[in-house]
């Protein structure tokens, strides 16, 4: 059981749903410690100063905001609590909007809401009348002394919690330089969008999160449990490297890198008589996924 970050309520009009935050999520990413390779003791890191190269100690330290170049305002810890805002524990919803209309590029750091206090029919109530109305709430929240504004979504028989980024904090599209949104100023020809679109249904399956894995970090953990029953737990020493990285094939012209992509892995007799035609067929791709798929689990 994870452990829970705070007791509060859902609150929105007069309806107050008691409820507790938990993590949604925990990281399963590969950490590694820096050693000195002599002595396998950990490698440290040093405060200092940049421009002497002098140690600092912690009483010398100072927070400072840059508002020009080099240039800083020095605040105080007590000046920066005090313009933290106040702890609520309240998930104060401001409005109820469309799912659909909130982009990926705002969504953050997910939790769980879990009913509290006898609070499992009102929680039912708000989970289930949000599943009705395909709504997500808005809200704000304050976090480990930070206000968040977060959308409050009804997954499977949970509420959860997703915390989004403000809007100054998403880039926008005039940023960058992309393609023209009409396919024709960006010369995208009809019939290799045609094609893109028949690769995509091709390719479409189900969402299943267990399907996919991070082989990198099993692949690391392999290595890891092979080093500790060979006993090799304090050395320093060189794998083998497994050969060349795939590279995509030297093909520039479009409509022939998705003519092959579509004619990729046919594992049947039928599969290889539709790769001599110009048409080409959607199963023997979906086939050989899901193969490589039940290989990599």
């Amino acid at each position: 059981m994870p452990h829970m970050i705070w007791k509060g309520a859902i609150s929105f009009g007069l309806v107050h749903v008691p409820v507790q935050l938990y993590p949604a999520t925990q990281s399963e990413k590969v950490g590694f410690n820096l050693l000195d390779k002599r002595s396998m003791d950990p490698i440290g890191y040093k405060q200092f100063n940049k421009n002497t190269g002098k140690d600092v100690t912690r009483d010398n330290i100072v927070r400072g905001f840059e508002y020009e170049k080099g240039k800083y305002v020095v605040m105080t810890d007590a000046e920066i609590r005090s313009a933290n805002p106040e702890s609520t524990q309240t998930v104060d919803i401001l409005a109820f909007v469309e799912a659909p209309d909130i982009s990926f590029l705002s969504l953050d750091t997910p939790y769980y809401l879990a009913p509290d206090r006898k609070g499992e029919k009102v929680y039912a109530l708000l989970r289930d009348a949000l599943k009705a109305s395909g709504k997500v709430g808005i809200a704000n929240v304050v976090l480990h002394n930070k206000q968040h504004l977060a959308a409050l979504i009804p997954v499977g028989p949970a509420l959860a919690l997703n915390t989004l980024r403000w809007a100054d904090e998403v880039r926008d599209f005039s940023d960058f330089k992309f393609p023209d949104e009409d396919s024709k100023k960006a010369g995208v020809s009809p019939k290799e969008l045609e094609m893109a679109q028949r690769l995509i249904d091709d390719m479409s399956d189900s969402w299943n999160p267990q399907d996919y894995h991070d082989t990198f970090r099993d692949d690391i953990m392999a290595l890891v449990g092979k080093k500790v029953k060979e006993g090799k737990t304090a050395e320093v020493s060189e794998v083998e490297d497994k050969g060349p990285r795939k590279t995509s094939a030297d093909i520039l012209d479009l409509s022939e890198l998705l003519k092959r992509s579509l004619k990729t892995g046919k594992p049947t007799k039928r599969a290889a008589s539709a790769d001599d035609s110009d048409e080409p067929t959607a199963a023997p791709a979906k086939t050989a996924r899901k193969t490589a798929r039940r290989k990599r689990a």
